[in-house]
């Protein structure tokens, strides 16, 4: 898989990740909103590290 196609699928999994996230939050399912929390992160730092150009 090429750089930019990775790129994509981080991005498509940090919006589905933040949908869910939000929609944890608001029915008070505070255990699932604090694991897609960390998902987010996880998926932040791996597109940082894809666009960077580090392994």
């Amino acid at each position: 898989m090429n750089e930019r196609r990775l790129k994509v699928m981080y991005i498509l999994g940090f919006v589905l990740c933040t949908i869910a996230l939000v929609s944890a939050a608001t029915t008070g399912d505070i255990l699932f909103a604090v694991t897609f929390g960390f998902v987010l992160v996880y998926l932040g730092i791996r597109y940082w590290m894809v666009s960077t150009g580090r392994p």
